[in-house]
């Protein structure tokens, strides 16, 4: 028998891995699907009275908002935001999707925060990590400056020296100083495509759909777990975290922290420095009178739904409402793909499909649907870890993001960092730390719950890895 040396294994290992990432990026990203973009419209099977809902929220969804509604129509921006709109954030390949940006087949446009840190007169100066060619991201402080845990959205922009903010001198936050010392972690916007079948998914069907998969999960060091809500127990499953419960949680949230907006959910304004606070609170509430001048019921109590419920509700409705994106139709290839993609255990975590309960909403009860997610949280490891807690989800574990749609989307992972799906497959698998405050995970196992997922993809042939990617994007 031949005798190996230490230093002869460690050259085939190293030989090994070479040849195994040269095959595997030899292949190439098609990049985000051209054509129609098959998303932003109503969920097929509505009546006409969901069907006008949807339309009326789809406008409200458009809404651009100043600070007390004098120069653009929507009242109740800042003082602090990283957006002045909905729709400004979540646009590609339609109204709704994700982040925009230049390399879209449907709308190549920059980054609109680049605009919008001096719009209508703001003194804003533009961060190094928002860019033209670059995503809409939000910025998240890991810890305070006593080093007490932060987590919190820090907007990008205030309201100084607009001509609707007169006398606000609040200054942005020292972002340059913050991303020396390494505080800074991003978010880029998530899809809201079809997410009402989402929404209408009981717990006891993701509950099954996770322990059916267990044992396979196990072989695969995959675990799993959902992050709950702090008073019914119940799951959540909106947000990079799966952090909100319920869409009108999700929006919420975002309109009073993306936008400064405070609601019927978040009454209180932030950052209510004196000299930067213009209205009175909440700023989007139920509608009184009805506000819509277009409407015969215009300034009387009278109107639709739509009309005399906030801009939450209304955003709320126009994701609750909507289809999921189509995807292409299959080739040799992507058939290939999918049924890689199940085979090497991507599908354990990407579930292929889930049930809704009934539903109050035309044609949308017990319906299966194709996520491509379990919405359970997994363990990344320190490679994708961002040092934030959320809920029951610790500073490594992430929602598994579903991959409807995925086809025609520009950015990927949680922060944006690649364009690329190659990479975004790759850098699912990490050896690293858990990061700072996770009492979750075992410290001494801290990578990610995709490793050996990675391995079993990193062995397949360049043609296969090709038909997985081009599965993916057929999404």
């Amino acid at each position: 028998m031949r005798k190996w040396n230490a230093s002869s294994v460690a050259l085939l290992i190293s030989l090994w891995i070479t040849s195994t990432s040269i095959g595997v990026r030899a292949q190439t990203d098609p990049g985000p699907r051209p054509g129609p973009a098959g998303s932003g419209g109503p969920y097929p099977t509505l009546n006409s009275n969901e069907q006008n809902f949807f339309s009326q929220a789809f406008m409200r969804f458009l809404e651009v908002d100043s600070v007390a509604g004098t120069i653009e129509p929507g009242k109740g921006l800042g003082p602090t935001f990283n957006g002045n709109s909905c729709a400004m954030c979540h646009a590609q390949p339609a109204i709704g999707g994700s982040s925009p940006g230049l390399i879209s087949p449907q709308n190549s446009v920059p980054n609109p925060q680049v605009a919008l840190a001096t719009l209508d007169g703001a003194t804003n100066s533009v961060p190094s990590f928002i860019s033209a060619s670059g995503p809409v991201r939000e910025a998240r402080f890991i810890q305070n400056a006593n080093g007490s845990l932060d987590g919190g959205v820090h907007g990008l922009f205030t309201i100084a020296g607009r001509t609707d903010a007169p006398g606000c001198t609040l200054a942005q936050p020292n972002f340059a100083q913050q991303l020396e010392a390494n505080n800074v972690i991003f978010r880029i916007p998530t899809p809201l495509f079809g997410l009402g079948l989402v929404e209408n998914t009981p717990d006891a069907t993701l509950q099954a759909n996770l322990a059916a998969t267990q044992s396979a999960r196990s072989q695969l060091g995959i675990g799993g777990s959902f992050n709950t809500s702090g008073n019914d127990g119940t799951i959540t499953r909106f947000g990079w975290k799966a952090q909100n419960k319920s869409l009108l949680m999700f929006v919420g949230e975002a309109y009073n922290v993306e936008q400064g907006v405070s609601n019927e959910l978040f009454p209180n304004e932030r950052s209510a420095v004196p000299g930067c606070v213009f209205n009175a609170t909440p700023e989007d509430a139920s509608n009184m009178l009805n506000g819509n001048p277009s409407s015969p019921n215009y300034n009387t109590p009278l109107g639709t739904v739509s009309e005399m419920s906030s801009d939450i509700v209304n955003f709320a409705a126009f994701m609750r409402l909507s289809a999921p994106a189509a995807p292409a139709a299959p080739t040799q290839s992507t058939q290939n793909g999918a049924s890689l993609f199940s085979k090497i255990g991507c599908a354990l975590c990407h579930s292929p499909s889930l049930t809704t309960a009934a539903s109050v909403f035309t044609g949308m009860g017990e319906v299966t649907y194709q996520p491509y997610s379990d919405f359970a949280l997994h363990h990344m490891g320190g490679g994708l870890a961002d040092g934030i807690n959320q809920g029951a989800a610790g500073p490594d574990q992430f929602r598994t993001a579903p991959l409807w749609g995925l086809g025609q989307r520009l950015f990927f992972l949680h922060d944006g960092r690649t364009s690329n799906l190659l990479q975004a497959i790759t850098d699912h698998a990490s050896r690293g730390g858990c990061g700072q405050g996770d009492r979750q995970h075992d410290q001494q196992n801290c990578g990610s719950e995709a490793n050996a997922v990675i391995h079993n993809f990193n062995m397949l042939s360049p043609s296969q890895v090709q038909d997985i990617l081009n599965f993916l994007r057929s999404l």
